[in-house]
């Protein structure tokens, strides 16, 4: 007696169900494709199952990473590949290549970006941070300015302890312009608070437009202040950055105009 076979209507509608199943609406629709592709090649059984499921994997990690982007809460899009080093000729290229591996993060290291405004160390934080979401790791960014107001608010109403434990799961917190403002001193011991709870534990990426020596005035303590930089520096990557804005590149600020003469 034949074996009973299954007809290709019914065989399309099975697939279907299965997929839908298992949740995997990219692997339906890559089967059809993939199937001709097998039968052309002469796959085996296994390398088409193990097609079908590397497409689903793959868009799966995509989507993921996407939704860990959205998560963190970045103001723009920045990539590394979009950084301009021509005009910022003092960072190295080799550096910021090696800080794209995202071993930092691994070795739960931290990056420091320090530099004069608009010399792209927002635009490298983010950019690592986004890779590092689609990498498969959590990230929250904000600037400095709002770290501060969420610790107080967290301070303010009794959980504190419960929040900085919440941000321990997030393998990286992108912490951008510190020195922009001056912390008031409860703010200055919050944020010390959250940099000694990540010391050696998980990674954070700081950005700053003024050196070392002046996050004394910052802090408004330099006992603080000295605390916060051996946390952070002990195990860091140090991107110095110099130059020119990059947003005020095409302006001439400061130059006279050329005079006119009536003919």
């Amino acid at each position: 007696m034949p074996a009973k076979t299954t007809t290709e209507p019914a065989l399309d509608a099975e697939l279907v169900y299965l997929t839908r199943a298992l949740k995997a609406p990219t692997m339906r629709e890559a089967i059809p494709r993939l199937a001709e592709r097998a039968r052309s090649d002469g796959w085996t059984h296994e390398q088409f199952l193990a097609a079908c499921l590397e497409r689903e994997v793959t868009a799966r990690a995509a989507h993921g990473g996407e939704l860990r982007v959205k998560a963190a809460r970045f103001p723009a899009r920045k990539s590394l590949e979009d950084f301009d080093f021509a005009h910022a000729t003092a960072v190295k290229r080799d550096q910021v290549a090696h800080l794209g591996t995202l071993s930092f993060v691994t070795a739960k290291d931290n990056v420091i970006l320090l530099g004069p405004p608009g010399t792209g160390k927002t635009h490298l934080a983010i950019a690592l941070g986004i890779k590092a979401c689609h990498a498969g790791h959590r990230v929250l960014f904000a600037t400095a300015a709002d770290w501060v107001a969420r610790l107080a608010d967290a301070h303010h109403a009794g959980r504190f302890p419960d929040e900085i434990k919440r941000l321990a799961r997030y393998p990286l917190l992108v912490i951008d312009e510190i020195g922009y403002l001056p912390f008031e001193p409860e703010a200055a011991n919050l944020f010390f608070q959250l940099i000694s709870a990540r010391y050696e534990r998980a990674s954070v990426i700081v950005t700053s437009n003024q050196p070392f020596s002046r996050w004394g005035e910052i802090f408004g303590d330099d006992t603080v202040a000295a605390a916060m930089i051996d946390r952070l520096v002990h195990h860091a990557e140090i991107v110095n950055i110099k130059g020119d804005s990059y947003r005020l590149k095409d302006r001439d600020l400061g130059r006279t105009p050329p005079a006119h003469t009536n003919d």
